[in-house]
């Protein structure tokens, strides 16, 4: 068993006979690894007596940690003076993040109790949708006058540091306005004159984004152009925040955990709380829209199944091979639709590269449907040759059905698989629905087709 693990078994075994030991054990771990922790008690109550029995201070740095799942429930869980205390303490975004997913009741019980200052910020940054850059901002800025020297920004910047999250970065504000007129970093501070005013060291027009840009926008802004932090923009130009490299990073994991969610044929959010803790209803509700949904679609399979009842009569032998052609279909669908799904998502294909990329999908899925067929031919052949199984007097067409349904099958599933996240982007949904699951069911439905009509071709006035 794992550290963590063992810490939570401790947790449950000694939380009301030997808080002193449980303290002893967890405070000496990093923020992180008590996040950790607290994620692997099953229990909301276990986790938040964790938060109770810290100092306040801790308990604030480890409600910071994006990595610790269930934070709003667990301040609703602790007495509302330290779930207010909490909140307080907490960096601007990560308090923005928690009080949206919190409960009404929640917000109710807790909301009245921040400071002024912080019930301001909450509401700003409520405004903003969900996943947009002014969601993931954070609000707590080192802000500049062009007018100040170098010497005075660096002692202004000793003065609030301890009430900002970072300082990755100052930045120069017209004080007219509020409008960003530059940037410049603590580095560029200390390595400049004292008496040079800040104006002549910042770097101007530094890259932005705007406050409703979508994350994708801030994480490749930040990740093309190598920064630490990205100033945020109102629409009148004005500054109101900025997201750091670490955030666009979590904001980027959830983004990705949820596409492989729905890739997976399980609804985005199913994990948002642990998975030994997620109540087994919760666990079937999330998947059993999608498995409901691909077993009607593989219904379907079983339909053409029976429409071709007659040729399977007639030639048992292509029975044997149904499984190797629908999932190779499905195989090939899977890969293309996971490739464009990479590929929209990082903005290398657009919408109207639709034409491209089935051009090159054609030449793909023809090369690859020509090396399975090979395959396919060479290992009917060689189990005939070797006597290892009797195909019957007429095994080279089958050999030859095999070969070119799956020629086919392989380019149908690699031009279905690559057109639907195209089709699904121009309806305005996310191409990562159309999953692998998804994919493969269309295709075992049509490869079944496929091969039944290359069968009725090659081998009429034969076997069928």
């Amino acid at each position: 068993m794992n550290d963590v693990q063992s810490l939570a078994g401790l947790i449950h075994k000694h939380r009301d006979e030997d808080h002193a030991r449980i303290v002893a054990l967890i405070e000496p771990l990093p923020d992180a690894d008590i996040a950790e922790v607290m994620n692997a008690v099953p229990s909301l109550e276990e986790a938040a007596e964790v938060l109770e029995l810290l100092p306040v201070a801790r308990s604030i740095r480890v409600c910071d940690q994006p990595t610790l799942l269930r934070r709003d429930a667990l301040l609703e869980q602790v007495p509302s003076e330290l779930g207010a205390q909490l909140l307080n303490g907490m960096a601007s975004d990560q308090r923005s993040a928690l009080v949206r997913h919190m409960s009404s009741h929640g917000c109710r019980q807790l909301m009245p109790l921040l400071t002024h200052e912080a019930r301001v910020e909450v509401e700003q940054q409520l405004q903003y949708p969900d996943g947009t850059a002014g969601d993931l901002m954070t609000t707590e800025f080192v802000q500049l006058s062009p007018a100040v020297t170098v010497s005075e920004a660096l002692s202004y910047i000793r003065e609030v540091a301890r009430d900002r999250e970072t300082i990755y970065a100052c930045y120069i504000v017209d004080p007219q306005n509020g409008h960003l007129l530059g940037a410049v970093s603590l580095r560029d501070l200390v390595m400049a004159d004292p008496a040079e005013q800040v104006s002549k060291v910042m770097r101007p027009n530094p890259v932005t984004v705007g406050v409703r840009d979508s994350r994708k926008t801030v994480v490749q802004k930040i990740s093309k152009y190598n920064l630490l932090a990205v100033p945020v923009l109102e629409s009148d130009g004005r500054i109101v925040g900025f997201v750091t490299v670490d955030d666009a990073i979590d904001a980027m994991i959830d983004e990705q955990t949820d596409t492989v969610l729905r890739m997976g044929g399980v609804e985005a959010g199913a994990l948002d709380d642990p998975y030994m803790a997620t109540p087994w209803p919760t666990l079937v509700k999330k998947r059993a829209a999608w498995l409901v949904l691909l077993f009607l679609g593989e219904m379907l399979t079983a339909t053409a199944m029976g429409h071709f009842e007659g040729e399977i009569e007639k030639a048992v032998v292509l029975a044997l091979f149904v499984p190797l052609i629908i999932s190779s279909g499905g195989n090939s669908g899977s890969q293309a639709t996971s490739l464009l799904i990479r590929a929209l998502a990082l903005s290398e294909v657009r919408l109207f590269d639709w034409l491209r990329v089935l051009g090159r999908e054609l030449l793909s899925g023809l090369s690859l449907g020509l090396i399975l067929g090979t395959i396919g031919v060479l290992r009917i052949s060689l189990w005939q040759g070797l006597g290892w199984y009797d195909y019957g007097p007429h095994w080279l067409l089958v050999a030859w059905t095999v070969g070119l349904s799956l020629v086919g099958i392989v380019l149908w599933g690699s031009i279905s698989g690559a057109m639907l996240p195209f089709i699904l982007k121009r309806l305005g949904l996310d191409p990562a629905t159309s999953s692998a699951p998804f994919v493969a069911t269309l295709v075992d439905v049509t490869g079944l087709i496929i091969y039944f009509g290359v069968a009725q071709v090659v081998l009429r006035g034969t076997l069928l």
